[in-house]
């Protein structure tokens, strides 16, 4: 008989108006890599916040390393050497890389920490784990990719057994998401079981050995990857085929409407380009490259030093993301939770927040025209919530991602950002969100795409300017597009 080391039976989640998970039974063998899959709201990280004690099942039990337990607590999960690296980081901001690491088991010399110590166990981690870090760094001053390589190096720190990873890679570039697949490697030959969630699917079929598949809060079945193939499993966990294809605009490219001088900042060193009205313009480079900050700097959430900007034919100069949106300037972030959407509102006020003035009267909203409008985004993005005043902390990572798509649409800007749209977003949101970037320019708008993840990059954008170092490395045409030359250029040192 193989060894089981985690064994759920008919596991229920309810809450009012939604079973969040609705009899889920499968196992999981020891020492295995085992992928859960499924769209966004198909109950995945509902089943790990039951694991790690966060929230109590409704019904069911769990049996871990042979024991029953009707319910776990955060502190029982831990002690059974469950450890969990989430989607959304749970660092300390102004700690130490060290000091993160070793949060809540501080090494100590008597009664006071000993620094010291923690920082060479620290380097001592990062050598085994081949990872280049400085360990002395604030986690604030690092970079979300390095954020996310501190959550598995917190993880891999405790000598756990069991790990749960969801979505650890997303906001990984191909360098960082090399280092991480060294990890799991290391942890695959120590014998440590791991439950994998991520919406790349290429790396459940390079990195797991079996894949459970839930959808609607259901578990669907079980396989061996080598069982599958990409559109088997796709269509287990939406019912339907989708294609590989990335949809392709019916439009003509117009004349420019957005041209840059010379912008500098602190990240930032002498760019100049322009965009064109129906473009998608994508930008590509590695993380730290000057792309999330140029885009900020357009949309007035970062100063510019020197530089100018010619929007529409007139000088623009954006001073705060007010100016940028009268000015007809959207930003969708890298970060929705922080800098998207406010979790404690209902999905309601985040759609309309930045439009109040077109959905009142009189200085007071217009019930009717703000319901209109609410109800005919959440229909066109197919946000999956029971009515408009679910508060939007209550929705999946992939929901979130779309009232943030939302609130940037309602001000019917003449040029979307997208930074990172598809981070953390399953297969099925993904084609949903490719779709409307192509109505947009369909009807005229202009879209800046920053995107890590290399078919999409080359899959979505008529153009791509590839960054390294603050600078332009380059620009390339759909006739010079490849993976090996966005890379090279991205590598370069300016």
């Amino acid at each position: 008989m193989e060894d089981v080391i985690l064994k759920v039976q008919d596991i229920c989640k309810y809450y009012p108006g939604v079973k969040a998970l609705d009899g889920v039974s499968f196992e999981v063998k020891r020492g295995e890599v085992h992928a859960i899959c499924g769209e966004n709201g198909a109950g995945k990280s509902t089943f790990i916040k039951i694991l790690t004690g966060a929230i109590e099942p409704t019904s069911g039990s769990i049996v871990f390393n042979g024991k029953t337990f009707d319910k776990l607590n955060p502190k029982q999960s831990m002690e059974l050497g469950i450890s969990v690296i989430y989607q959304e980081f749970s660092l300390v901001p102004y700690l130490t890389v060290a000091e993160n690491i070793f949060y809540g088991r501080e090494i100590k010399k008597g009664i006071f920490r000993d620094v010291a110590a923690m920082e060479e166990k620290a380097r001592e981690l990062c050598k085994e784990m081949g990872v280049d870090l400085d360990v002395h760094k604030r986690v604030c001053d690092l970079g979300v990719a390095y954020q996310q390589i501190v959550e598995i190096l917190k993880a891999v720190s405790r000598n756990t057994e069991f790990i749960i990873m969801d979505e650890p890679t997303a906001p990984l570039t191909i360098k960082e998401t090399e280092v991480f697949f060294k990890i799991i490697e290391k942890l695959k030959k120590e014998k440590v079981t791991i439950i994998f969630i991520s919406h790349r699917l290429e790396e459940v079929f390079e990195l797991c050995d079996r894949a459970s598949v839930f959808c609607d809060g259901k578990y669907i079945v079980t396989k061996d990857v080598t069982e599958l193939d990409k559109k088997q499993l796709i269509a287990y966990m939406v019912g339907r085929e989708l294609s590989d294809d990335y949809p392709v605009p019916k439009r003509e490219i117009g004349e420019t409407i957005l041209k840059a001088e010379g912008l500098t900042n602190k990240r930032v060193k002498n760019v100049s380009f322009e965009i064109k009205k129906g473009e998608i313009l994508g930008f590509g480079g590695l993380v730290g490259a000057g792309r999330t900050e140029l885009v900020r700097a357009l949309y007035g959430a970062d100063p510019i030093q020197s530089g100018e900007i010619t929007f529409k034919g007139k000088k623009y100069q954006p001073k705060n993301p007010r100016t940028g949106l009268n000015a007809g300037i959207g930003l969708i972030p890298e970060d929705r939770k922080a800098q998207g959407v406010v979790l404690s509102l209902p999905i309601r006020e985040n759609i309309v927040y930045s439009i109040l003035k077109k959905v009142s009267q009189f200085f007071f909203v217009n019930k009717k025209t703000e319901k209109d409008c609410v109800d005919g985004y959440i229909q066109d993005l197919n946000i999956k919530t029971p009515s408009a005043e679910q508060l939007v902390k209550n929705l999946s990572g992939g929901n979130q991602q779309k009232v943030v798509l939302a609130k940037a649409m309602a001000t019917n800007c003449e040029i979307l950002i997208f930074d990172e749209p598809t981070r953390g977003i399953d297969v099925g949101a993904k084609q949903e969100i490719y779709g409307l970037m192509c109505k947009l320019v369909e009807a005229g708008k202009s879209v800046i795409m920053i995107s890590s993840e290399m078919p999409e990059l080359l899959g979505m954008s008529d153009r791509i300017l590839v960054m390294s170092n603050g600078m332009i490395a380059g620009e390339l045409d759909r006739s010079e597009y490849s993976q090996a030359r966005v890379l090279e250029l991205a590598s370069s040192q300016l």
